[in-house]
């Protein structure tokens, strides 16, 4: 039990971490907000995962690493749209 949701985590920073690679711009964010954001992303990607292809028990369920990082990478583009942090740079 421990070392799954120490897995988790780790999966988790991992998904955050790639995804604010990914996303143009600067992130400043802590080490327990890119966590944060992996660990979303990683609800995000399965529920996704869930709606395209119908697998799973529950409509919310954590993701694989891909899944994970498309769902930060969204949740990411989200947060930055909402709090207006970044701008397009023409």
């Amino acid at each position: 039990m421990i070392w799954a949701l120490i897995s988790f985590l780790v999966l988790g920073l991992i998904a955050g971490y790639v995804a604010r690679l990914l996303v143009p711009g600067e992130d400043p964010m802590t080490v327990p907000l890119t966590l944060a954001l992996g660990v979303v992303g990683s609800f995000v990607g399965g529920f996704l995962g869930r709606v395209i292809f119908g697998a799973g028990d529950s409509i919310i369920q954590p993701a694989g690493i891909l899944g994970s990082i498309i769902g930060a990478v969204i949740v990411l583009m989200i947060y930055n749209y909402v709090n207006g942090e970044k701008h397009s740079h023409a």
